[in-house]
């Protein structure tokens, strides 16, 4: 067998090694799958948003996008906060010394929270002033408003957070993959930088069901002078309240499960 030969065959074995990889780690696949689809749908979306046929949309594009970049960065903030709070305990082999603590979960998750606010704070101040010192884009001219507004995004953050922690207590540390994944698909489907009316025709039922996507309308109005709408935030905090219920249910019995079945050993 020549040199040439043997170097193919060593090149054919990492290549299977990888491919086995993926077969026991398919988030993997966000790479080739997930992404490709959110930068479709996100700058597509942008794109029909501010074509030439509507000039009222081109007038207002660059205000939507550095208000829904400020109001983006309290739902990033947040999830990625508690989500990587919980994650730092896995990748530190840490969770067995916390799991023989007297620290209850509600502590565990306040503290990763009031840290995480510090971080969210901190971010949103980096946004806000370079938005205006670039861009000339004060965020205090949006009004108090922005106050109920950013709520919503907030706790679909610490919710998304939450289903994350859920996985990665089913699943492993794995699951990590789905600490910014799941966010990066929210993104496009909430119409952060446009109205759901650019989003092609089949994923507007999708983007309407989600919370996000009607606290961002609400933001938008904010921005366009249109007041408070009172109703789309409703429908977000309801919604929101709704999915939270479900999250944490389904949180509760994936803790359960991770104590009763001694995942603790299997991902630490």
């Amino acid at each position: 067998m020549t040199g040439v030969q043997l170097s193919w065959l060593r090149i054919k074995a990492v290549a299977r090694r990888h491919y086995y990889v993926l077969l026991r780690a398919p988030h993997r696949l966000f790479d080739v799958t997930i992404w490709p689809l959110v930068d479709v749908l996100l700058f597509g979306s942008i794109a029909a948003f501010v074509h030439p046929g509507h000039a009222a949309a081109g007038r207002l594009a660059a205000g939507y996008l550095l208000s829904g970049i400020l109001l983006w960065h309290v739902v990033y903030q947040s999830q990625i906060a508690l989500a990587t709070g919980f994650l730092e305990e896995a990748w530190t082999r840490n969770l067995l010394n916390l799991m023989v603590t007297p620290l209850r979960e509600m502590e565990y998750v306040g503290g990763v929270v009031l840290f995480g606010m510090v971080k969210l704070f901190l971010g949103l101040a980096v946004v806000s002033l370079t938005a205006l010192g670039f861009f000339a884009f004060n965020v205090t001219d949006l009004g108090i408003g922005l106050i109920p507004v950013a709520a919503v995004p907030l706790e679909n953050g610490w919710v998304i957070a939450l289903f994350v922690i859920a996985l990665v207590l089913r699943f492993g540390t794995g699951a990590e993959a789905l600490a910014w994944g799941i966010l990066f698909v929210v993104l496009p489907l909430s119409g952060v930088f446009y109205p759901v009316a650019a989003l092609p025709w089949l994923l507007r039922p999708v983007a309407e069901a989600l919370p996000t996507t009607h606290a961002f309308v609400a933001g938008r109005a904010l921005f366009d002078g249109r007041g408070m709408l009172w109703g789309e935030l409703g429908v977000a905090l309801v919604s929101c309240v709704l999915l939270g219920v479900v999250v944490v249910f389904f949180l509760t019995r994936m803790l359960q499960a991770f104590r009763t079945r001694g995942y603790i050993s299997r991902y630490t």
